[in-house]
């Protein structure tokens, strides 16, 4: 059974950077596309970052260019987010997800749809 298992996250002053990490197991397929996606209180879930595993093509939303990274450990299946220059606006519920179907468009994976599985979820606090 396919399952994601996150660690990192918590709470951290405006500035601040954090780590968050993502193991998957029981995949059959080794070309997933795997994301961080974050969902602040109130508001729907949002498309992050996210990374191919083969290959490596890597995709931002605009509000975290430049200030985090994601990166990928193709023997361990596992991705990170490396978090900087952290602001008040990011702190959300941070998931985990991946999903080895073939993309049908160029937004494919912005949609949470279109994600097979996902973590527990980590929370992430910036104050100021």
């Amino acid at each position: 059974q396919a399952r994601l298992v996150e660690s990192g996250g918590g709470l951290v002053q405006a500035g601040g950077s954090l780590r968050l990490s993502c193991a998957a197991s029981g995949y059959t397929s080794t070309n997933l596309y795997m994301a961080w996606f974050r969902q602040p209180p109130g508001k729907e879930r949002e498309f992050v970052a996210g990374i191919r595993l083969i290959g490596g093509s890597i995709s931002y939303t605009d509000s975290v260019k430049g200030r985090f990274t994601v990166s990928r450990d193709n023997a361990a299946n596992k991705i990170d987010l490396e978090m900087n220059g952290l602001q008040i606006e990011d702190t959300a519920a941070y998931y985990c997800a991946a999903t080895a179907r073939v993309p049908n468009g160029r937004d494919y994976y912005l949609s949470p749809l279109n994600y097979d599985t996902w973590g527990q979820g980590t929370q992430v606090t910036v104050s100021s």
